[in-house]
């Protein structure tokens, strides 16, 4: 039963009082974080028992691609109040914590740029972006300062979360802006890209899903990739990234890089694959009707500005980024800050999977 609320938040103080999209108090804005640069958030308060929502934690969900739509795939596809189909789910974060969505990097999802010039091109303009977000989140919402902070993610917005919170904890010492950094979580984190496309082989070897022949046809490919950020060739690396799925794709008749227990279908992979590590195989239209419809409506989105899942111009922009690693910033994370550093892996996930032996 497709469930539809829309309802008037006038409980907290007069500048929360807006008209919000499915159940609980919500608030959201855009936050000009460089001129012409216009990021979108979205906060979802607790529905928790409490009469100050900012006594439970506060949560800022960051989605992978990069490109993806944290208000739209990790709101609607999986952590959020509502399904896809507008049914509420059985459990959502926001029953214990308050979760803000960020559409990151500018261009993502409701986010955009009055200029392609402004789309980022690196991790560290990305953090920097992000900085400036939760500055401008703070000064709406100034009761969240002192409210425990984690900073949570999956796949790309990983690589993205923890050089978000090594710069952020940077800033915090040095009074810059006022938050209290608590955590990151590393979700099926994409911060050492080789590692990752190496471990392809292995994995789907060992899970029994090719032969041996499979494993030396996609290891090849794999270490064409090596080879080419070895080489410091970035770009061409990504670009062999993108042929390494390819192999794999033929290997396995069209393995779901998402659940290796089921195929993908034909018609999205070849596609899709190429701009992304964050996409739904089996995807159709309906969420993108529903974001740029009623979802939109209902926030007052800009008319100019349209939503989609993945925007693979912003995935353009950071191809030379895309297999560089930031492993050394989640050591420098580990040992010289005190936040937490939660690092998660999917059992099914193949893009950034987790081979128990060596071959």
């Amino acid at each position: 039963m497709k469930l539809l609320l829309l309802f008037i938040s006038c409980t907290l103080s007069p500048h929360d009082c807006k008209t919000g999209f499915g159940p609980g108090k919500q608030d959201w804005d855009y936050a000009e974080v460089r001129p012409g640069a216009h990021m979108f958030w979205w906060l979802f308060y607790t529905t928790a028992n409490e009469k100050k929502p900012e006594s439970r934690p506060l949560l800022i969900w960051l989605q992978g691609g990069p490109g993806g739509s944290s208000t739209g795939l990790g709101n609607f596809k999986e952590i959020g109040p509502l399904d896809p189909n507008l049914n509420e789910r059985n459990y959502t974060l926001v029953k214990d914590y308050n979760v803000i969505f960020i559409d990151n990097p500018v261009g993502t999802g409701f986010s955009y740029v009055d200029s392609d010039s402004l789309l980022t091109t690196n991790n560290t303009q990305i953090a920097r972006d992000l900085i400036e977000c939760l500055r401008s989140i703070y000064k709406k919402l100034p009761q969240f300062e002192d409210t425990p902070l984690y900073i949570t993610s999956e796949s790309y917005g990983g690589k993205m979360a923890i050089e978000f919170a090594l710069n952020l904890d940077k800033e915090i010492k040095e009074k810059q802006i006022k938050a209290n950094l608590k955590g990151v979580s590393l979700i099926d984190s994409w911060i050492s890209p080789i590692d990752s496309v190496l471990a392809w082989a292995p994995f789907l070897f060992q899970t029994g899903l090719i032969d041996i022949d499979g494993y030396k046809r996609i290891d090849k490919e794999a270490q064409k990739c090596k080879d080419l950020v070895d080489a410091g060739l970035y770009s061409e690396a990504t670009d062999q990234w993108a042929k390494t799925e390819d192999e794999i794709t033929l290997v396995t008749s069209n393995i779901d890089f998402y659940n290796i227990l089921i195929k993908a279908e034909l018609s999205t992979r070849k596609t899709k694959l190429k701009f992304s590590l964050d996409l739904e195989p089996n995807n159709d239209n309906s969420l993108d009707s529903l974001m740029n419809n009623e979802v939109k409506k209902a926030l007052n989105i800009p008319s100019y500005v349209s939503w989609t899942s993945i925007n693979s111009q912003v995935f353009e922009y950071l191809s030379e980024d895309f297999m560089k690693p930031v492993i050394y910033i989640v050591e420098e994370v580990l040992n010289t800050t005190s936040i937490k550093v939660q690092v998660v892996g999917g059992q099914l996930d193949l893009i950034v999977d987790l081979p128990v032996f060596p071959i």
